[in-house]
């Protein structure tokens, strides 16, 4: 039924996924036979996992595309060239983003399918190599309406975690009656009662068990009872049923099986070539063919992965290693050096250096394509048979890297062990310490990191300067993550030992700045780091930065403009960072890009644009899977006034960052409760909030206590708590001052009129609305001018207040700010003054993401260029189009 459904679905122009799960033998199979059937008017392509495949990048993924190329040329120039070069058709300067090619075959996909609905079926999932199964998992949930179906199956109880929450089949086993004559059907005499009902309770309905277990036991077993099979597990019980009847087949029948088993591509020229290196030939496959459970044309087939599996177990690993070599051989070293490599270093029976130099090659060209998780296994195969123990050193570090990416944790550790246990090589010491704390800081973020990098920073300082002063800037970055979590002292530790790094290159680069100027704040106080500081984030803002460098480090340079006050700067890098990553296919770098361009528009009083940009975001993360930590989110809906998705969000942030040891998100979200309250009106609220802010001020740490001071002085002096006011003031007004911009200017006016009296608070205030006038800052101009028309009412000086809260509470509404404009309200009411109430939205015809596709239509994208930043296929935008189309033009509804 629901194989009928799908086919229906696809050939009505909707999209359809499902994943098939059950045991062997249960019929997965026969259920995507069945689907081909009755796909009538569908073209249908096929992928098929091979367990001897699963480390070729990009195996599984060019079966289901190889058929469709023909429109490869439809697609945009960056995804047909990230295609091109994962399917071997071309190549590039750097690997594409795993999900630019996940967009890629979208396209593709949607494209073949303007022609004919298509089906596509991939079966046993569970054996495709990774970079296959994730590309088509990607694929499988940006589906919409591209009259596409897609199918896998997934042996159980395997798990396939990139199919998670598709949705799911699951194929049981046959009912009783219909198990029962299907058992009779492959018996040919006499069956013992207890016996019958011993292979059906134990079968359990699987339709290949009850063929194949009768057909290995004997007629006195059959008749008798006697000697049937334990407790083995069905499947290997199966396959042993295979094997009992391979196991009389001659010997050179059986030895051109065992070739057919070990070269999963099905190539019978291949195939021929290799059995006659082995002395066997055409003759040897008749005896086969006869069993029913291989064919040799038009390719090689066997009748279920059973088979392969059951004639590569039993062969002996003599037998594998000669086949292999004979694979090797025969296999072109121009049109498919991977599997050459793969095949010759199954048949090494030790160590090998040109065999493992053949899969370090091997390894290479995978990076290149993306193909992270086939290098490691590439690397670690050529570790295993290097010889040298120096070069075996070197290939299990690089084989670490790879893991690091690819792989658990673990996995990479293993082979840092291997690495770190061979001769004593400083250079390689070093970068082994560098990587045990980058895998420290992905699984920990935080406390374990800093220290880590610190020491591999001191141990490359002699040995490589530049990527020494990387590590130093790294160790920095995560110390300041940490932020109070990280321990007293930890920051300026690492500060101190950056400060004895390996002197700055000529030229610097900007990273270097970065550190230097990061350094001296630490040690030597905010004054002193404003120059060099800004020195560094003009260099960031050059047009001739490094892609690299930007994407590694353009985040700590918005963070450091955030740090300095300077609103322009800030702006510059969020889009830099987002059109670099838009523009190179970055789309792993994309979310984290996004979202610094959404705090750019919070903090401009852009809360419709900052909304649009953060349902992109959102929209990608799910997409790609993300990970991140949503602290856009959190910030809007504090500067929104929203409550109760403040809470639904900072609750779990406040606990996942912490767990991790992330200090400054901890602050950074303290903040956020406080502005959050002090928009409210809720003063105590506000202050209970503001003293883990308070608690927590350390010289050294005033990163993100420094953005909420203002907030934290507000609180304090709303609710008469003078004392951490003016304590904060006290050091928040000198840094102010050093920084010197205009948004940072207004606002030490602003956190300075809140404390004074007479005419000096009306000064403050009228020098704060004077220099916040001059930014893009509006939210804090329109709380200068709220503070300073709460301070006229109170000064009886009802006209003059009403004008600024007038100004404030127009600027509050127009921007979205909802707490902060009925805070306004209540005061202009106070006043005598009635206000307009702030706008609502009550409702849209259209869906988030119609609105999405509106607006980017709006501001004069393509179509293409819509589908690639929503990972949409174009025929699902042009879809969607014409359904806004028909909502906007429909006339509305008359009231009843």
């Amino acid at each position: 039924m629901e194989f009928d459904q799908l086919v229906e679905a696809v050939r009505v122009g909707q999209s359809r996924v499902l994943v098939v799960r059950g045991e062997p033998g249960v019929g997965k199979t026969a259920l995507l036979e069945y689907a081909a059937e009755i796909a009538g008017g569908c073209r249908v392509v096929r992928a098929a996992g091979i367990q001897s495949e699963t480390e070729l990048a990009f195996a599984g993924l060019h079966q289901a595309c190889a058929p469709l190329l023909d429109r490869l040329a439809r697609l945009p120039g960056p995804q047909r060239a990230a295609l091109e070069t994962v399917l071997g058709l071309g190549t590039s300067a750097s690997p594409p983003d795993r999900f630019l090619v996940g967009i890629a075959v979208l396209s593709l996909l949607a494209e073949a399918a303007r022609a004919r609905p298509l089906v596509c079926l991939v079966d046993d999932a569970q054996w495709l190599d990774q970079a296959s199964v994730q590309t088509l998992a990607f694929v499988a949930r940006r589906l919409s309406a591209e009259s596409v179906g897609l199918v896998f199956t997934l042996r159980e109880p395997q798990e396939t975690s990139e199919l998670t929450g598709l949705p799911q089949l699951k194929i049981g086993g046959l009912p009783a009656e219909a198990a029962r004559e299907l058992l009779a059907s492959a018996l040919h005499g006499p069956l013992d009662p207890q016996v019958r009902e011993r292979l059906l309770a134990e079968t359990q309905g699987n339709p290949l068990a009850l063929l194949e277990l009768p057909r290995g036991l004997s007629p006195a077993e059959l008749a008798g009872g006697f000697g049937l099979p334990g407790t083995a597990g069905l499947p290997s019980r199966i396959e042993e049923s295979f094997h009992r009847r391979l196991a009389p087949l001659p010997g050179e029948t059986r030895l051109l099986l065992l070739v057919a088993a070990a070269e999963p591509s099905g190539e019978p020229v291949l195939l021929w070539r290799a059995a006659e290196r082995l002395g066997t030939g055409i003759t040897a496959a008749a005896p086969a063919e006869q069993t029913g459970l291989v064919s040799f044309a038009p390719r090689v087939w066997f009748r279920h992965p059973l088979v392969r599996s059951a004639l590569y177990r039993a062969a002996s690993p003599e037998d594998r290693r000669r086949v292999h070599a004979a694979l090797g051989a025969v296999t072109d070293p121009q049109r498919e050096p991977d599997r050459r490599a793969w095949h010759r270093a199954h048949a090494a029976a030790g160590p090998d250096d040109e065999v493992a130099a053949e899969l370090e090659a091997s390894a290479g060209r995978a990076q290149d394509r993306g193909g992270v998780a086939a290098a490691a296994a590439f690397l670690e195969r050529a570790t295993e048979l290097t010889l040298d123990p120096l070069q075996r050193a070197e290939r299990a570090l690089a084989a670490a890297w790879a893991k690091r990416y690819a792989g658990p944790p673990d996995a990479a550790l293993e082979l840092l062990a291997v690495a770190e246990a061979g001769p004593p090589d400083e250079f390689r010491r070093a970068r082994c310490e560098l990587l045990h704390a980058q895998i420290a800081f992905a699984t920990n973020r935080g406390r374990d990191a800093p220290p880590l990098l610190l020491a591999a920073a001191r141990r490359l300082a002699p040995l490589d300067a530049r990527l020494a002063r990387e590590t130093y800037l790294e160790a920095l970055n995560t110390a300041l993550f940490a932020g109070q979590l990280a321990g007293s002292g930890t920051v300026l530790a690492v500060a101190e030992a950056a400060r004895g790094a390996p002197p700055v290159p000529d030229p610097p680069r900007p990273l270097d700045l970065l550190l230097d100027g990061l350094a001296a704040q630490l040690l030597q106080g905010y004054a002193a780091a404003v120059l060099p500081l800004k020195q560094a984030l003009a260099a960031f803002r050059r047009p001739d930065l490094a892609p690299e460098d930007a994407f590694r480090w353009l985040w700590l340079a918005m963070f450091t403009a955030r740090n300095l006050w300077d609103d322009q700067t800030y702006d510059v890098l969020a889009r830099r960072h987002v059109r670099l990553a838009q523009d190179t296919g970055a789309l792993a770098v994309l979310p984290f890009a996004l979202q610094a361009r959404v705090s750019a528009h919070v903090f401009a009083g852009e809360l419709t644009e900052a909304e649009a940009v953060l349902t992109e975001s959102e929209t990608l993360t799910e997409a790609t899977g993300s990970q991140l930590v949503p602290y856009d989110g959190l910030a809007l809906a504090a500067w929104q006034g929203r409550e109760a998705k403040f809470h639904e969000l900072s609750e779990p942030i406040a606990t996942a960052t912490a767990a991790r040891g992330g200090g400054l998100g901890v602050s950074a979200t303290a903040w956020m409760s406080v502005l959050l309250y002090n928009g409210l009106g809720r003063y105590e609220d506000a202050l209970a909030a503001a003293r883990l802010l308070i608690d927590n001020d350390h010289p050294e740490q005033r990163f993100a206590s420094q953005w909420g001071a203002a907030d934290v002085i507000e609180a304090a002096v709303r609710t008469g708590a003078r004392r951490p006011a003016t304590d904060t003031l006290a050091w928040f007004s000198p840094l102010l001052r050093a920084a010197g911009t205009d948004w940072a200017l207004g606002i030490e006016a602003r956190s300075r009129a809140l404390l004074a009296d007479g005419p000096a608070a009306e000064g403050a205030y009228r020098d704060a609305i004077d220099h916040l006038a001059r930014t893009r800052i509006r939210p804090d101009l329109a709380r200068a001018h709220l503070l300073y028309g709460e301070w006229l009412r109170r000064e009886h000086r009802r006209d003059d207040a009403r004008d600024q809260l007038r100004t404030a509470h127009d600027l509050f509404t127009t921007i979205g700010m909802a707490g902060f404009a009925e805070r306004t309200a209540r005061e202009l009411h106070a006043t005598g003054e009635t206000t307009r109430a702030l706008a609502t939205e009550t409702g849209s015809a259209l869906t988030d993401l119609e609105t999405q596709i509106a607006r980017l239509v709006q501001e004069g994208h393509t179509n293409p260029d819509i589908a690639a930043r929503l990972f949409l296929s174009t025929r699902a935008v042009e879809n969607h189009l014409t359904r806004i189309y028909d909502k906007l033009m429909s006339p509305p509804r008359p009231a009843t």
